[in-house]
């Protein structure tokens, strides 16, 4: 799969700046960002991305939520989510991935690293 434009979802201005940045100097994607699963949704009816990154604790509308209405309101059609999470014990990540998302990247992250983790989990959908 070829990815051209990527949307962050996460609700910590220093997350969206810095890992936008890397996504787009880096990863050299256009990028998407929205601070909340509201703007998310709104964002969403509008554009269409290749990859999905999503925050897992957010006020409001968690990440689960979020993935939940978007699935709902059928604005995923096959678009990959790959939730983003502080949480990274095996049974969360197990827990994660049972909903049906591409991968679970944990935090803190580097971001110089985090195009080519995105790929990696993106290529290991396509392949069988």
């Amino acid at each position: 799969m070829q990815i051209h434009t990527v949307m962050l979802i996460d609700d910590e201005p220093d997350i969206r700046r810095i890992a936008g940045l890397c996504l787009t100097r880096v990863g050299k994607w256009r990028v998407l960002l929205a601070a909340s699963g509201e703007e998310a949704l709104e964002l969403l009816s509008r554009e269409k991305p290749d990859v999905i990154l999503l925050d897992i604790m957010m006020p409001l509308m968690d990440g689960v939520a979020t993935l939940a209405r978007l699935r709902d309101r059928g604005l995923l059609a096959g678009t990959p989510v790959i939730f983003m999470t502080a949480k990274g014990q095996k049974q969360e990540v197990e827990r994660y991935r049972s909903l049906g998302v591409a991968g679970v990247i944990v935090k803190p992250f580097d971001p110089l690293t985090l195009p080519q983790r995105i790929r990696t989990i993106i290529a290991s959908q396509d392949s069988p």
